[in-house]
């Protein structure tokens, strides 16, 4: 195969590079990190890909690596001040920016790239269009295009979408193109663009989401920051958008899925559906939810995140006093093993994982398993703060605390942000801030009135503050939404350490629970 692009020709068969029609001689290895690089021209290539993929996973050092990048650039004409061709993204890895043709030795071009695969029917597909520059200056088109292309590549991660590639929504750079045509043309049902404004030291990002059928907008913000690190603005504005934009398609696809005959359901709306359920915290409706990914699991037994929720609403239901632990931690378990077998690089998978080995106490590995979610999604909130309660379960209650901060910063209108708020409140009361304990707690129960661990945390904060009626008060409540709750339960279920369950259980009896 050749792949054309600049004046150059790289010849995978031959294992030659030809630029200006003269042959060029470049080292096996860098011949092959220029075949990898071109393969992959549509994403971003980290390290750790260059090293698994041309080394063979080898130990490499950092001045090895940019010897036979730089090699790389000088064979093809390009160099480390232009990275016209071969761009560095700091903190990010390597990308080839160029256009690329592929040549099937029959004379035939065709993209570089494989066209993106259809749209699954079992879930839906976006594209992020490239943001405007709209500072009047062209050196500023790499910001623009880089928050671009870092939404494409986090937005990917999250594996419920299908995510057309950078080569085919760049096509639209520069373009006034009605939003339906882009639609039609990539196949997709939600488009996000946005624009860059610089001016001196500040710079003003804005973006949205919009539904490409019908043009209207579901999500809107903006963003202003100080530029004083460019690469670190650029990497809090993607997060922050792609943790934003995640919820809100969740809620336009149950939308979608709610205006179909129950019957017509397909796998992906049942479990839209489900989660629909799961967020609203009640008995009633995770009973729903589990009823609904129930369905979804009959239709395909080996789908990742029907099981993942499966695990998690099971879960969530034996924290919040709805279900045995004895019975359903087996069933967690079960669905939570099955979830990774179906798909091992499914964030959702390994979160359920991890909650399973919670449940069996087995702390170490909960939090291997939260840390590759986390690599697998970084912006994944609700994953942020189930990590950052373990992390409190063990002892290391600062950077629990930190966890579900963060996951709040990352997704404040986050239907489950309930939880964040809670597990920053049970954070704080290990580490007897009574008072800001309680602010967290008392705003986790103002978002959702059944959330019964943020009654538990409230009512035993304001117990160890002093404040009495407020602990009598958020004690009634947490009997309404908790009626079989007692100090037994509470020592029997809740996985505390030793010196942690003491202190929740003096706090609660000091309430008024016996």
């Amino acid at each position: 195969m050749q792949f054309l692009f600049a004046d150059c020709v790289l010849d995978t068969d031959r294992r030659e590079l030809v630029r200006d029609s003269a042959p060029v001689a470049v080292e096996p290895q860098v011949f092959d990190l220029l075949v990898y690089l071109v393969r992959n021209c549509d994403r971003v290539v980290s390290k750790d890909d260059l090293i698994g993929s041309v080394w063979g996973g080898r130990i490499v050092s950092d001045s090895t690596l940019a010897s036979r990048l730089n090699a790389a650039r000088k064979a093809v004409r390009d160099s480390g001040h232009e990275q016209k061709l071969i761009r560095t993204l700091q903190r990010k890895g390597v990308r080839f920016v160029a256009d690329v043709r592929t040549n099937l030795q029959d004379g035939a071009p065709a993209p570089a790239a494989p066209p993106p695969d259809a749209p699954s029917p079992t879930r839906p597909a976006i594209a992020v269009l490239p943001f405007v520059n709209m500072s009047g200056e062209p050196g500023q088109e790499y910001f623009s295009d880089g928050i671009s292309e870092d939404i494409i590549t986090a937005l990917s991660k999250l594996r419920w979408f299908f995510v057309v590639a950078r080569n085919s929504s760049f096509t639209y750079k520069g373009k006034p193109v009605h939003m339906r045509q882009i639609a039609e043309e990539l196949g997709v049902g939600y488009v996000v663009e946005g624009s860059v404004r610089r001016s001196g030291d500040r710079v003003r990002i804005t973006a949205q989401l919009n539904d490409a059928a019908t043009g209207s907008h579901l999500w809107a913000e903006r963003y202003d920051r100080a530029v004083a690190d460019v690469f670190a603005v650029q990497d809090e504005i993607t997060d922050a958008i792609v943790a934003a934009i995640e919820p809100e398609l969740y809620a336009a696809e149950d939308f979608r899925a709610r205006r179909k005959p129950p019957e017509s359901l397909d796998v992906w709306g049942l479990v839209m559906r489900a989660l629909s359920h799961y967020w609203r915290m009640t008995r009633e409706d995770n009973v729903a939810a589990q009823a609904l990914v129930e369905q979804a699991i009959a239709i395909d037994p080996n789908y990742a995140q029907a099981l993942a929720i499966r695990a998690m609403s099971h879960s969530f239901a034996i924290r919040m006093g709805w279900e045995d632990r004895a019975i359903s931690a087996p069933a967690v378990e079960r669905a939570a093993r099955a979830a990774v077998r179906a798909d091992t690089t499914d964030p959702w998978a390994h979160l359920a994982m991890a909650t399973a080995y919670r449940h069996l106490e087995r702390f170490d590995d909960a939090l291997a398993e939260f840390e590759l979610t986390l690599f697998l999604n970084p912006n994944f909130s609700l994953a942020l703060a189930y990590y950052g309660l373990v992390l409190t379960y063990v002892g290391r209650w600062q950077e629990g605390l930190q966890a579900a901060r963060r996951a709040l910063r990352l997704s404040p209108r986050d239907p489950l942000s309930a939880i964040y708020n809670g597990v920053a409140a049970h954070a704080e009361f290990v580490g007897r801030n009574y008072a800001e304990a309680m602010r967290l707690a008392r705003e986790a129960s103002l978002e959702r009135p059944d959330f019964v661990g943020a009654h538990r945390v409230l009512t035993a904060a304001a117990a160890m503050a002093g404040e009495t009626e407020l602990a009598r008060a958020s004690l009634q409540e947490l009997r309404r939404a908790h009626p079989n709750v007692s100090l037994a339960w509470i020592a029997e279920h809740l996985l505390l350490r030793p010196g942690q369950r003491e202190d929740f259980l003096h706090a609660l009896r000091r309430a008024g629970l016996d």
